[in-house]
């Protein structure tokens, strides 16, 4: 059932939470945590107010604007040009919402967990009060990966420049500067590890469970080239959610099944991202993530501004089922798009991915982890520790629940061979969903793959067609609003800004 907005929540938000700030300071007169909440009902309120935080819609529009996921749409009004140019700095929006949601979200979670050090809960309260604390701490950690994934130049490298940790609501004169790697990974891990001691349910796809940490969890030891863990926690989940069959994959889509969701975040009418995101923008504002795309929906008359890549739609089989999933069937399909004078016109590949649920077209839950994710991690994890036949046989497990049919066991000959072909598979499986910007980040280099769009489709924009994955772009930039309010920073700005 979706969950229905409830207007003391956003009475509550709009106490707590209005601040413009980057880090989100607190104010004169702001309603501090021992007055704003005093009861466990509070406290539950509260973290929904934490969840409203939450959104993915600038990952999936930073990886497939940067990326090589879309190309202009004939519908195109000019939205996203500079990013898909590959203009990136301090100014540019996905700086600013990177850094700005992330620490919103840190702030949010950080303001209930110090509400609750001041609350005894009742007897028959002490389950959910440590539900309510598990949810905060994992949450508060996941919007801290996202800070170390996006600006830390090397994640693997502990001592490489991280972001700043606030671990407390901070006061107006703050000035911090940068922590490292490694102490950003230990904040995130000790909230990670408070939150599985605290966690009371095992799953639950629309609130975060043991197993949604666990996910956190093998997602950040990839990101971190720890491949022995990634490779376990993986494993774990595996063991419990099984890839979904054809018909059940693209009913996920539809938000009609759940059979390989770990976490989603739910997205219905009449919620706070009920609505068109800024289009074209990674600062998205929020919205349906099918508006990353499209004005109306997810047709070739609903206004298409952004487009399948060639280079992703020559990589899919009509035979599998992805395809169906993410071609919509109102696309024009060239097979001479590359020699066609209008190829503008005469090839449109929609994208319908989030094509709509509840009758809203465009509206979609968010898929935060599935079971295919935690079985390309294990395929990663094995080429990392070069076993490249159990590489291959994970891949063409994959494979052959997409397609329904057993498909050929892919051979790798390396492990640079490996990791290419398993960038493939994820670029596929994971398209749209706000991956691929991190995925070559941290496997580019290593699996020999770069930003390759479809030249037909680049050089009728502006000739932008191809990066390496060790560009400095693959790492954002400390945002011009956090340098003015914060100059010295600004001198431990990431390289080539």
């Amino acid at each position: 059932m979706k969950k229905k907005n409830n207007l003391v929540v956003i009475a509550l938000l709009v106490l707590l939470v209005g601040c413009s700030d980057s880090i989100d300071i607190r104010q004169p007169g702001r309603l501090d945590a021992e007055n704003a909440f005093s009861t466990v009902t509070d406290l539950q309120l509260g973290l929904l107010g934490v969840y409203d935080q939450w959104d993915l819609t600038p990952e999936i529009s930073l990886s497939a604007n940067f990326c090589d996921e879309v190309s202009i749409g004939f519908d195109s009004g000019g939205q996203g040009l500079a990013l898909y140019d590959f203009v990136l700095n301090a100014a540019s929006d996905a700086a600013r919402d990177f850094w700005v949601r992330n620490y919103r979200v840190n702030n949010r979670a950080t303001l209930l967990i110090e509400a609750a050090a001041n609350i005894t809960p009742e007897a028959n309260e002490q389950n959910q009060f440590n539900s309510i604390l598990s949810q905060a701490h994992a949450i508060r950690a996941y919007a801290n990966l996202e800070l170390l994934t996006y600006f830390s130049p090397d994640p693997t490298n502990d001592n490489a420049p991280g972001t700043p940790v606030i671990d407390f609501i901070p006061g107006l004169d703050i000035t911090p500067s940068r922590n490292t790697t490694g102490e950003l990974w230990d904040y995130i891990n000790s909230d990670l590890n408070l939150a599985s001691t605290l966690s009371t349910e095992q799953s639950n796809t629309t609130f975060i469970s043991r197993d949604a940490i666990t996910a956190i969890r093998a997602r950040a030891a990839i990101t971190r080239g720890d491949y022995d863990t990634g490779a376990t926690l993986a494993s774990q989940l595996l063991a419990s959610y099984p890839l979904a069959n054809t018909t059940q994959y693209q009913l996920m889509f539809l938000d009609a099944d759940n059979t390989e969701v770990i976490l989603k975040l739910e997205r219905t009418q009449n919620d706070n991202y009920d609505g068109q995101v800024n289009t074209g923008s990674v600062a998205t504002g929020g919205g349906w993530a099918g508006s990353v795309f499209a004005f109306v929906d997810a047709t070739i008359t609903g206004g298409p501004y952004f487009e399948m890549d060639r280079s992703l739609f020559n990589a899919l089989d009509p035979n599998d089922i992805r395809y169906t999933v993410n071609v919509a069937p109102t696309s024009i399909i060239n097979p001479n798009y590359n020699t066609d004078p209008d190829p503008v016109n005469t090839d449109v590949i929609v994208i319908q991915k989030y094509q709509g649920s509840e009758g809203q077209p465009l509206m979609n839950d968010l898929k935060v982890f599935r079971s295919s994710e935690m079985l390309l991690i294990l395929a990663e994890a094995r080429a990392a520790q070069n076993n490249l036949t159990a590489a291959a046989s994970l891949i063409d497990q994959l494979r052959d629940a997409r397609f329904g049919s057993d498909q050929p066991t892919p051979s790798y000959g390396s492990q640079a061979e490996a990791f290419g072909a398993i960038l493939d598979e994820r670029r596929i499986e994971l398209c749209f969903e706000g991956h691929r910007y991190k995925d070559l980040k941290r496997l580019g280099v290593s699996g020999n793959r770069e930003i390759s769009r479809d030249l037909t489709d680049c050089n009728n924009q502006s000739g932008a067609c191809t990066l390496s994955a060790n560009d400095y772009r693959f790492t954002l930039p400390i945002p011009i609003i956090e340098i003015n309010a914060n100059p010295g920073i600004g001198t431990e700005q990431n390289p080539g800004y």
